[in-house]
């Protein structure tokens, strides 16, 4: 993630001790700071969980190519719970319980119940269209500290990607009765030629609304996604550019929205470019911390990891045709810790791997290359250059690619 409200704007939040390695100079009344690690590198991963896969909607970009049927084999409670008691053994920061669409697995409240009783914070990935008042209201009860609500642009624009008529209606009120209850509620679009025009509405939207975080997701071309994946570099600039000066503009007006985009960590060297250009003092000071940070290179297999519905483990929730073991076998702990795991080795050693113009970009310190399964779908080895860079060859120095 590129936390674009501290990175362009200085707008701390209790994460920027995960992710850059700073403890927070003030506090914002809303969540405690992670712990601060050693460096990225040694960081706990925070783990997705897609407890289910099943789901209510089908969307056009579903990782998990979804759908509203039962599939067989997900891990059942007490299995769950062995699980948990292991992430809290392991000392995870975080457990992103999703899907599928998570408010179809009966057992979520007490799975996130036991979590919390274990140490473990819990955030919930939702689409937001069975988030009834009673269900809001007991989200807030557990204590979840965040819950994203997938929204892809306006009325017209969501029931299209959400694959269901009436979908926008439903999430919209889902949000409402989330902030409601008091509970800390987000936005998810993923970044699309269909979407990035929507970015002016949703951030109307959120402000008229009252939502305090957002995070724009690069397109990654797994499951459904591959049917509309596509690279406009011109469109994603005109984005994250959007993205950027709305930012801005609402912090300093005192909003107090958290920004993020994720899944293209070439936006990192982008805010930093950008600062540059404008003459800002802390260009420099942001630089150090998305270098802190590396990008791709601390994340995949080593920041962030998921767990399936049927209990395989996976570098990250895109990366499905890949299996690095089962919990149902070994625990986690021993499967994210296995120096013998090949994918793991290689991902944790990336910069001897990955090639390419991503490995002579001057930045590849600060990016790490992006998202390696990005690579791996569209050119069929994950240590080419990430197909999605919308940086220039004079941006990143590279020449005669």
């Amino acid at each position: 993630m590129i936390d674009v409200g501290y990175l362009y704007a200085g707008k701390e939040s209790g994460s920027v001790s995960h992710r850059y390695g700073v403890l927070p100079k003030t506090g914002n009344g809303e969540e405690h700071a992670y712990p601060l690690p050693a460096s990225a590198s040694s960081r706990r991963p925070i783990v997705v969980w897609n407890i289910t896969r099943s789901c209510n909607l089908r969307c056009l970009h579903c990782y998990n190519d979804s759908s509203a049927k039962r599939y067989p084999g997900e891990l059942t409670t007490q299995e769950a719970k062995i699980v948990i008691d292991d992430l809290a053994f392991f000392k995870v920061p975080a457990i992103l319980f999703s899907g599928g669409e998570p408010l179809l697995r009966a057992d979520l409240f007490e799975l996130a119940q036991y979590a919390h009783s274990k140490g473990i914070r819990t955030t919930l990935s939702t689409n937001g269209t069975l988030m009834t008042e009673p269900i809001a209201q007991a989200i807030k009860k557990e204590k979840f500290s965040y819950v994203g609500v997938s929204l892809d642009g306006m009325e017209q624009v969501h029931d299209h990607f959400r694959g269901v008529k009436g979908a926008f209606g439903r999430t919209v009120q889902g949000i409402r009765n989330l902030v409601q209850a008091g509970q800390k509620t987000g936005l998810r679009l993923t970044l699309t030629s269909y979407t990035i025009n929507q970015i002016d509405e949703l951030f109307d939207f959120i402000e008229r609304e009252g939502i305090r975080r957002v995070c724009f997701y690069h397109l990654v071309p797994s499951g459904r996604g591959k049917e509309i994946f596509a690279i406009n570099t011109e469109k994603t600039r005109y984005g994250i550019n959007r993205i950027l000066a709305r930012t801005k503009a609402l912090l300093e007006r005192g909003y107090p929205l958290e920004v993020l985009t994720v899944d293209n960590h070439a936006d990192g060297p982008y805010v930093y470019l950008k600062l540059k250009e404008e003459k800002n003092p802390r260009a420099e000071e942001v630089y150090q911390r998305i270098a802190w940070n590396g990008g791709g290179l601390y994340s995949s297999g080593i920041g962030i990891a998921c767990i399936d519905s049927q209990g395989n483990v996976h570098p990250d929730q895109f990366w499905t045709d890949d299996s690095l073991g089962n919990v149902r076998e070994k625990p986690f702990s021993e499967i994210w810790t296995d120096p013998r795991e090949p994918l793991l080795q290689k991902l944790r050693d990336r910069s001897n791997y990955v090639y390419g113009r991503c490995r002579a970009c001057q930045f590849f310190s600060a990016c790490g290359g992006a998202l390696r399964i990005r690579a791996k779908v569209v050119t069929d080895d994950p240590w080419h250059s990430d197909p999605a860079c919308y940086l220039t060859n004079e941006e990143v120095n590279v020449h005669g690619e």
